[in-house]
């Protein structure tokens, strides 16, 4: 016998305290962004007061579709709106389908601007606070292979007298939400208000965005913006791609990339390099976009190519498949959030002190009742296509009052599922067999089902005496 004597269901005057254990469960949502295809489909957001005040952050006054106002635009003038000549830049290309969001955003909806039915999502400086469901939504896309260009601009830039700038909103965004708090895109934004400079470029050939088929990126411009702070640390995938004069390394980056499950992230510290001077009546604008001592234009064009999975070779590559980023796609991975990202039954995701987390201090406890007893913990992910390897790899501590040497009285499965809730394979069983006095490193390969969203799901399962406590800890499923 090995660690608890005692039963979980002895346990229950610890348990009933935690917070987590009536918590309600976030539940995954099954629906994907299609993969990226020609034309590349981008949502610019206009349902949080992006055109309050002076701003006009639009591509045009059409919406959602601007194509209404010029079905074939050939300059910025023909659609109207202080992005317009973002919009006509990609439009002309003929590789790009574009939208306006005007309403809140949703995820696996059945509206037109639905998040499923995009591949990137530009926030130009959104001025009020999104939604809890309006975050998942936002984090659930990226996780499952969305692009996000979270543009912001200095602090105390509240245009509508709200009590909120872009920089509190956008941090709310990755610090707040049901997917993911734990720093998700490893950078956090500064609450500054830099005047002017010219952010320079770093030296990197290789960057799409930096060197895209839309040009050569050498420096941007702040006309009363932010930085943000790196923490590679958190995500290691984290970049600074351009640097406030002066800084480098984790501070002072202007515009940064990172990737969050199988999706990219795009981060600007200013909204005045993607506004072209032109736009509604009434709004005072700053031509940032032809601003002779930047080459904006072609940072927010490579940049939109890159987050929508296009290659550097060209705006009309198919994008989504051609490229595996590295990442560790798992929200939540070490349950530090509570029953954030993962559907459990109850209790599973707990702190108690009768077991032990590996690091941290929450851990995912199945079963342990010592009476007939199922458990589960699952959680829905989408495996690029692109990527050769994916390897799902967590903890597990099996811990036993079955004295038996031969006979599997309590299990573990481990299986992948499809949306419907088929069982598609077991990847492996663990029983009361497999007791041990620690944690024990489990990896399994999950390479052959790249390019579909599946769910992984535990499932633990006991029998009518004797307790078996399966207890797992710092779970990764890691693609390349």
């Amino acid at each position: 016998m090995l660690g608890l004597t005692l039963p979980r269901h002895g346990l229950g005057a610890v348990l009933a305290g935690l917070g987590l254990l009536a918590a309600g469960v976030t539940v995954q949502a099954t629906a994907t962004p299609a993969a990226a295809a020609t034309p590349h489909r981008i949502l610019f957001d206009d349902g949080h007061a992006e055109e309050a005040g002076n701003a006009d952050w639009i591509v045009s006054t059409s919406k959602p579709d601007p194509l209404g106002q010029d079905s074939s635009p050939s300059a910025e003038t023909d659609w109207t709106g202080a992005l317009s000549s973002w919009g006509v830049a990609l439009q002309k290309t003929g590789d790009y389908s574009l939208k306006t969001a005007t309403s809140a955003l949703t995820y696996g909806g059945s509206s037109a601007t639905d998040l499923s039915n995009f591949d990137t999502l530009v926030l130009p400086e959104p001025n009020t606070l999104f939604t809890t469901a309006e975050k998942t939504a936002i984090m659930t896309f990226v996780k499952n292979g969305g692009g996000l260009f979270m543009i912001s601009d200095h602090t105390g830039a509240d245009r509508n007298n709200d009590g909120e700038d872009a920089v509190e909103i956008l941090n709310d965004l990755m610090t707040d939400n049901s997917v993911d708090s734990t720093d998700p895109f490893g950078f956090s934004i500064d609450s500054l208000s830099i005047s002017s400079d010219y952010p320079s470029a770093i030296s990197d050939s290789s960057s799409p965005v930096l060197h895209g088929s839309f040009g050569t990126v050498t420096k941007s411009l702040i006309a009363s913006g932010t930085t943000a702070t790196l923490k590679p640390a958190d995500n290691a995938n984290v970049k600074g791609l351009l640097y406030r004069t002066g800084y480098s390394g984790n501070t002072g980056a202007f515009f940064a990339t990172s990737t969050f499950g199988s999706g990219r992230v795009a981060f600007w510290g200013d909204s005045s390099p993607i506004d072209d001077g032109t736009g509604q009546s009434g709004n005072t604008l700053y031509d940032g976009w032809n601003d002779s001592g930047a080459t904006n234009a072609a940072l927010a064009l490579n940049a939109t190519e890159w987050l929508a999975g296009g290659s550097s070779s060209g705006g009309g590559d198919d994008g989504g498949g051609s490229t595996c980023a590295s990442a560790q796609l798992l929200g939540n991975s070490g349950f530090e959030s509570g029953s954030s990202t993962w559907t459990t039954s109850s209790g599973v995701i707990t702190n108690s002190t009768d077991e032990s987390a590996r690091t941290g201090s929450y851990y995912a406890w199945l079963d342990g009742y010592g009476s007939a007893h199922t458990d589960t913990l699952s959680q829905s992910v989408t495996v690029p296509a692109a990527c050769t390897t994916a390897t799902l790899s967590f903890y597990l501590h099996v811990d036993t009052a079955e004295t038996t040497t031969s006979t599997a009285y309590d299990t573990l499965k481990v299986q992948v599922l499809n949306s419907s809730g088929t069982v598609l394979s077991t990847l492996a069983t663990y029983s009361n067999l497999n007791a041990s006095s620690g944690y024990t490193q489990r990896s399994l390969n999950l390479a052959g089902y790249a390019g579909q969203t599946v769910t992984l799901k535990f499932t633990g399962t006991e029998g009518s005496t004797l307790q078996t406590s399966f207890v797992i800890d710092d779970t990764a499923l890691n693609v390349s």
